[in-house]
């Protein structure tokens, strides 16, 4: 079952962009340069979107331009106008719970606290069968800290572990729409950065 939508969650502006919360922002970004396909500001998504082929797949692209607690107002317009079923987005998310250099493929489930999932689960009529690509950005260890660690830069060595997790998780999307999701999970969930 290929992806028809891969939607990368930030929060806009510059003074985000190299933020941990934007790591499926970068995730996007990175599919786009990869396969020549451009992002527009596009008002009817509320978001910087594009399409193109990967893998002989077409593959529309979007990164909401919305803050990431609304999500889903840029999401669910694009999923409707194109009848993409819900099994068939890709929803690439920073993730507290796993380590950088370390991204997992995996389908369904909560929200885990993630205003963004949350949004796009409820845009959604409550339909959480989407794929979601964990970007690992590591805990801060306390819960009042999140808040910080989320909208702070990583440091170098950190980011290198991302920005390595990332281009991997690009190859592997390759994989998933040639092959399949488990071919595309097996190399990926192998993988750590060094």
């Amino acid at each position: 079952m290929a992806i028809q939508l891969v939607v990368g969650l930030g929060n806009p502006g510059s003074e985000y962009s190299k933020t941990r919360h934007n790591a499926g922002d970068w995730f996007v970004q990175e599919l786009a340069s990869r396969y020549n396909i451009s992002l527009k500001p596009e008002k009817k998504y509320s978001g910087l979107y594009g399409k193109g082929l990967i893998a002989g797949q077409l593959v529309h692209l979007l990164i909401p331009t919305t803050f990431m607690n609304r999500s889903g107002q840029a999401v669910a317009p694009l999923a409707n106008f194109f009848r993409i079923p819900v099994e068939n987005i890709l929803v690439a998310h920073d993730e507290l719970d796993m380590l950088p250099g370390v991204c997992k493929i995996k389908l369904g489930g909560g929200h885990g606290g993630h205003n963004g999932l949350r949004d796009i689960i409820s845009s959604m009529a409550n339909n959480r069968e989407f794929y979601r690509l964990r970007i690992g950005i590591d805990h801060p260890g306390h819960r009042d800290r999140v808040t910080g660690h989320v909208l702070g830069k990583a440091p170098a060595i950190e980011q290198n572990l991302i920005d390595q997790a990332i281009d991997e998780a690009a190859r592997c999307f390759e994989i998933w729409q040639k092959d399949d999701v488990k071919k595309a999970q097996n190399r990926l969930h192998s993988f750590k950065a060094q």
